[in-house]
């Protein structure tokens, strides 16, 4: 994530700010130029931003809840941003618990579409494409029927999450019944996207055989997978050949897997980049520690160079969470087999976001 300042006074700003700290301006985002704007009222209940004081924007509606701060122009026919009418489904408002799991929700999803549009990936709607389209169910569970529970999940394009996912509390409770060392919310949404893509991407006969050759052949019984993954338990090699137990489930389950991680790596990044980030150890053991964050990974097309700052700045920050008694940010080990995977998903979006 990059950062952002205050077009009136210099002040730092993050993505999701609604207002500067300083000089007092509301903020909203303009997601065709990724920038965070201070705005000017105007008379007419617009407003005009400071970073493109030519037109003249409206908040996306789903500014009335808490939810989203994007951006909308006045003269367009919808009522929501670009990624608020991603959303198909959302959970009944007038429930104050679920109003503060959706605002969780939406937090997540709309880092996930700003990746997606650093990335140049295309994001065609579900209205308008249902075959291709992409969009959002955020349902809650009705534990007192079986065809009621809600399972977070994606089927052809349609991206669905359980909003008790959203609660902290649960989501750990999950995250221990499932021997998970990390579950987030937006893991849950990169991870969900990345079979949204496969489809994609699989249209392309080259492609798919690339792909088989990396992760396996897709077209083994994934149900059976599944259940055989649950049943027996930890594969005893897992870790040489797969960047999370999950992941040795199936191989969409791989690929969404490491397409998931590749994201967060490229993210957090960006984010190193935005703060300028140079680690130089006092402790002189490898000279590869020492690194200087000096591109932005959103358009780094060599994957070696993303790797080579990647593992210290891993380094870095685990060492630093623990120093606060956290566990490890990054808590996992990327084996030689899990980075050719890492490359194979980084080429892919690279080609794919660059297709006429």
């Amino acid at each position: 994530m990059k950062l952002f300042k205050c077009q009136n006074c210099d002040q730092l700003l993050y993505f999701e700010n609604t207002r500067c700290e300083r000089c007092g301006h509301a903020l909203g985002y303009l997601w065709q130029t990724s920038e965070l704007t201070a705005l000017i009222s105007l008379d007419n209940g617009t407003w005009q931003a400071m970073a493109d004081p030519g037109p003249t924007y409206r908040y996306c509606a789903n500014a009335l809840y808490g939810v989203c701060t994007w951006l909308v122009p006045t003269d367009s026919p919808d009522s929501l941003c670009f990624a608020c009418n991603l959303n198909q489904t959302i959970p009944n408002l007038s429930n104050s618990e679920h109003l503060q799991r959706w605002q969780k929700l939406e937090y997540g999803k709309h880092r996930l579409v700003y990746a997606l549009l650093r990335f140049g990936l295309p994001i065609i709607n579900k209205s308008a494409d249902p075959e291709m389209g992409l969009a959002f169910d955020f349902l809650v569970s009705v534990d007192s029927a079986e065809d009621g529970k809600v399972l977070t999940g994606h089927a052809d394009g349609l991206i669905t999450i359980n909003i008790a996912e959203a609660d902290d509390a649960e989501r750990e409770r999950l995250r221990l019944a499932m021997a998970e060392p990390y579950r987030t919310l937006l893991g849950h949404f990169r991870h969900e996207v990345g079979h949204y893509y496969w489809e994609w991407l699989a249209r392309s006969e080259t492609w798919l055989e690339n792909f088989r050759q990396q992760f396996g052949d897709e077209r083994q019984d994934y149900a059976k997978a599944l259940e055989t993954h649950y049943q027996q338990g930890n594969v005893v090699d897992w870790t040489t050949r797969f960047v999370s137990h999950y992941a040795s489930a199936h191989p969409w389950e791989d690929w969404a897997e490491t397409w998931a991680h590749y994201l967060h790596m490229i993210d957090a990044l960006e984010t190193a980049y935005a703060f300028g980030m140079k680690l130089q150890p006092q402790i002189k053991t490898d000279e590869n520690l020492a690194v200087t964050v000096d591109f932005n990974a959103y358009y780094q097309a060599d994957f070696d160079q993303i790797i080579a700052n990647w593992f210290p700045v891993t380094y870095a920050v685990n060492s630093l969470n623990r120093s606060m008694g956290h566990i490890d940010l990054y808590p996992f080990v990327l084996s030689t087999a899990v980075l050719a995977k890492m490359k194979f998903v980084h080429y892919s979006i690279h080609e794919f976001a660059n297709q006429p």
